[in-house]
């Protein structure tokens, strides 16, 4: 049998817009403690920050911080997700953009935030721009929801997309939440752990796993396919149709220098 070839890193992240809706409905939010946590590494209250939330997608995190008392503006580049955000978030400001040419003015910010969103940047480019958009004193804030796959059910999830995909996803998103990869080293990162965890309804789960990219850049049979047979098999595991899904959110602050 011969190996599909991965799609394309570009047309991964280009594939949510079309499930923006999904995406918004489905997705995990975040803890408490992982704003607790950005205000203590960055030894600065939201309260009254001017944020800028870059990747924002549907809003998830950005209606989070706005929540805090931050003055934050929102910068998506897809349409279908900016579409989404605004029938959620009107009143927040969103710009079209992307962390590689922010559409921000120079010393602007006193924190940047990437939720779920610095590993679609190029950070040969977006350091630079991180660096010219946030003031003196200011950080860059980066954190990302990967599934504790100490947890045997989630291992076992995250074995049957390997080999449904050829493409072990968790190790993927796990590694990407370990690195902040600034080529120049310009930028120094002190990084958080926190698990959390969230009771949903087994077709919440499901629509969830299936917004990720791996699953939206494949034909939709073979996504299906997956998910049918990922459903008699969770339903084994929690037989009144409720997950525990079990999260580490992994978050890194770097100070500008």
């Amino acid at each position: 049998m011969t190996t599909p070839t991965p799609p394309a890193h570009s047309a991964r992240a280009r594939s949510f817009d079309a499930a923006a809706a999904q995406y918004a409905a489905a997705r995990p939010a975040y803890p408490p403690a992982l704003f607790d946590a950005s205000e203590d590494l960055t030894g600065r209250p939201l309260t009254g920050a001017r944020v800028a939330d870059i990747g924002a997608g549907t809003g998830i995190a950005t209606a989070l911080l706005h929540a805090r008392g931050a003055d934050v503006t929102a910068v998506e580049p897809g349409a279908g997700m900016a579409a989404q955000f605004r029938r959620t978030l009107a009143d927040v400001p969103l710009i079209r953009g992307t962390g590689d040419a922010l559409p921000l003015a120079d010393t602007s910010l006193d924190l940047l935030t990437y939720a779920q969103s610095w590993h679609w940047t190029d950070p040969a480019r977006a350091v630079p721009e991180a660096l010219r958009v946030l003031r003196p004193g200011g950080a860059l804030a980066l954190w990302w929801n990967t599934d504790a796959v100490d947890v045997p059910w989630i291992a076992d999830a995250a074995e049957r997309i390997r080999r449904h995909f050829r493409l072990d996803v968790s190790a993927e998103q796990r590694d990407a939440g370990t690195r902040l990869d600034d080529p120049d080293d310009r930028l120094v990162p002190v990084r958080r752990v926190i698990r959390w965890s969230r009771r949903v309804p087994l077709d919440t789960h499901l629509a969830n796993i299936g917004s990720h990219s791996v699953f939206l850049v494949h034909d939709a049979e073979h996504s299906a396919a997956f998910l049918t047979e990922e459903r008699e098999r969770l339903l084994a595991v929690f037989p009144d149709g409720i997950v525990e899904e079990v999260y580490d959110v992994t978050l890194q602050c770097a100070p500008a220098p």
